[in-house]
């Protein structure tokens, strides 16, 4: 299976839940504030009279996956990461552990992501893996890797962790990209001794505009052979904290890099999935369901997505509710007419949003493959 029973049953009764009642106080929308303090924030004029499009969820809210950056620090300065850029002026700020467990709580979300910066740089990271299992949720921690293996001691092999691997290609392209020669050698390393120690491990790769689609074929191919649990592959996004056009993706390229992804998931454990697969390819629409995917760092609950920062918020509920939602997502905001990326969209995947009568039969085959 793609994900251990307990893990795929516990988000299914969860979805169902929420869908049926969603929180009420969730729902609310509020004015919305400003945030000036952010020197990313694109500045464009409003169309009020434009007939936006309206998220057929709009009054469902609740999140499935929280993104928690402990912190954004990072000890290396990979071309695509707007992290330490973007939060230049608090890149050796931390969270303290008991506020990241509070996020937890707070958010609701089965599903933590603990990302960053490189989460493997905290210090209490140990305490937070073991703090977010025991409150019965899923873990994902992800890493480039460098420090997995002297801090492998501080964990636990359970059957809700995954280690999260970055690799954006085989070792020349992945270096370059993370800009530092031997980082691929050292995460195959990290990959190795925590498969050994009974740890499950997954990759993720960003595809951009140069990639070559037959290397990461390769790339899956090499790691099968350390006994990788799954991959997650997502399209590059330039948002405006990193300004290199010229690296990423339009959503006609993004079409043509993933025109494979079908055959590519027949082959190898890829966790994407079919509903999100067809997005990629064209093959339908989905709307973006930013608030699926909340992520909380060192400045609060960012608004509105992992990309794009408009504003920080002190409280989840004030992300949930000032964020004017009908602003975002393709067609009613420039900034996101070319994001594919996964955060966005694989939650109304999950949702079973602009679902088909085939679709739960393909899930159900894609889980069990």
């Amino acid at each position: 299976m793609k994900f251990p029973l307990s893990m795929t049953a516990g988000m299914a009764s969860y979805i169902v839940k929420n869908k049926l009642r969603p929180r009420p106080e969730w729902q609310v929308n509020k004015p919305a504030s400003d945030d000036s303090s952010n020197p990313f924030k694109i500045i464009y004029t409003v169309d009020t009279a434009k007939a936006r499009t309206r998220h057929p969820m709009m009054h469902q809210r609740f999140p499935l996956v929280l993104m928690l950056e402990p912190l954004h620090t990072c000890n290396l300065t990979c071309t695509g990461c707007g992290r330490i850029r973007e939060y230049e002026s608090s890149i050796t700020q931390k969270l303290p552990l008991d506020q990241c467990l509070h996020a937890v709580d707070e958010c609701g979300a089965p599903m933590v992501s603990i990302c960053g910066g490189e989460p493997l740089l905290y210090p209490e990271i140990g305490p937070l893996v073991a703090g977010i299992l025991a409150r019965g949720r899923s873990c994902y921690l992800c890493t480039n890797g460098m420090f997995l293996v002297r801090r492998l001691k501080e964990f636990q092999p359970r059957e809700q962790f995954f280690f999260n691997v970055h690799l954006d290609g085989m070792e020349e392209n992945h270096d370059l990209a993370v800009e530092r020669k031997g980082v691929f050698q050292e995460a195959i390393q990290a990959i190795q001794s925590a498969k050994s120690a009974g740890f499950k491990v997954v990759t993720n790769t960003t595809v951009y505009k140069e990639t070559d689609m037959k290397e990461i074929e390769q790339l899956f191919e090499y790691l099968r052979g350390f006994g990788v649990d799954g991959h997650t592959i997502s399209p590059a996004y330039g948002y405006s904290a990193v300004n290199q056009r010229e690296i990423f993706l339009t959503r006609e390229d993004i079409r043509e890099k993933f025109s494979q992804i079908d055959r590519l998931a027949r082959k190898f454990p890829l966790q994407t999935t079919p509903v999100y697969a067809d997005f990629l390819q064209g093959k339908r629409e989905l709307p973006c369901t930013a608030w699926g995917n909340p992520t909380y760092n060192v400045r609060g609950w960012k608004g509105p997505c992992y990309l794009i920062t408009d504003a920080h918020y002190e409280t989840f509920e004030e992300l949930m509710t000032t964020t004017p939602w009908d602003h975002y997502g393709p067609g009613n905001d420039p900034r996101c007419d070319h994001c594919m990326v996964h955060c966005g969209f694989e939650p109304s995947a999950a949702l079973g949003i602009n679902a088909k009568m085939t679709d739960s039969f393909r899930l159900l085959t894609w889980m069990l493959r």
